[in-house]
């Protein structure tokens, strides 16, 4: 087996990616979207017909011309589309600009579930992705509780992983390549997954959530190359660009795993992270607050590319 096929065995294997026909080329189990891939698609001109679509669905909703619903339906629509190329789940984000509003958020979430409804999709095949600020972790529990799963996105320490986990977030991506990225411009030299900032942060969040007896799934994102995925071997979904899925493949050679929850101890000596312990943490966390701001700020402009593009 290569080692795509070997990681596949513990790890579920989601695509990074908004373009169709990559998603059928690469065949993973799920896949994710956000602002950025989204406007990549939208710039393509295989999927115009995509926005004209949108453009027709808002106005049968009752809204033609209005740009958040423009937005909405044509994020829906990709998720559709993408939903008839995978088995499993996809991932459709919140406009980042609600980041730090929860009542907006929870209400984006609920209305891109009704769009998910109008287009007979099965509500249970996707998550709510939204920023891992307070307000969005609490949006998410809102949600959560009303039977709508979430994606808790743009993850950088451990503390917005537990926050989210305890708030009862079915999953989580925390960003590896972002951390490494980080730590390398600030000059730490890094030869080894092992060494990775952005792999142990994924690693440290894995074996907390199992020794806690937390069931939010754990899915690494953002990787900058092969060799991170490999280093989190066993992690629960790992999304992944489609060069790095058929990098993978190509790899022969055997393929440890390295993440095991049969192999961690329990922890039940543990408190809940309140909103002062959250804010504060985040404060003492240069590297994740300068990312969880720099993220949002780079999904919001591309949602405003994406909007001007649909005008």
């Amino acid at each position: 087996m290569n080692k795509r096929e070997q990681l596949a065995q513990w790890t579920s294997l989601v695509a990074d990616t908004g373009d169709l026909d990559m998603i059928s080329a690469v065949a993973p189990e799920d896949a994710t979207t956000n602002p950025s891939l989204l406007l990549a698609a939208a710039r393509d001109d295989r999927y115009r017909d995509l926005l004209d679509q949108a453009s027709e669905l808002a106005a049968a909703l009752g809204h033609a011309g209005e740009i958040d619903w423009l937005t909405d339906t044509s994020a829906c629509l990709a998720g559709q589309a993408i939903l008839e190329r995978v088995p499993g789940l996809v991932s459709t984000e919140v406009d980042a600009r609600l980041s730090f509003d929860t009542r907006a958020t929870v209400e984006k979430g609920r209305r891109l579930i009704s769009i998910y409804r109008e287009l007979d999709v099965d509500p249970s095949r996707i998550l709510i992705k939204i920023a891992g600020t307070w307000e969005g972790i609490r949006a998410a529990q809102i949600l959560e509780e009303e039977g709508t799963r979430c994606n808790v996105t743009l993850v950088f320490n451990q503390t917005q992983a537990l926050a989210a986990a305890e708030a009862g977030a079915t999953l989580i991506s925390p960003f590896v390549g972002r951390i490494y990225d980080w730590h390398l411009k600030n000059g730490m030299q890094i030869n080894h997954p092992d060494e990775d900032p952005g792999v142990l942060s994924v690693r440290e969040i894995f074996n907390t959530f199992k020794a806690r007896g937390l069931d939010t799934i754990v899915m690494g994102a953002s990787f900058r190359n092969a060799d991170q995925i490999e280093a989190l071997a066993g992690c629960d979904k790992l999304t992944i660009s489609p060069a790095l899925l058929e990098e993978l493949a190509g790899r022969d050679g055997s393929l440890t795993r390295i993440l095991d929850p049969e192999l961690v101890a329990p922890d039940n000596n543990w408190h809940p992270v309140n909103e002062a312990l959250f804010r504060w943490q985040m404060n003492d966390d240069p590297m994740a607050c300068d990312l969880l701001a720099d993220g949002i700020r780079r999904f919001a402009k591309d949602q405003l590319a994406l909007e001007a593009l649909l005008k």
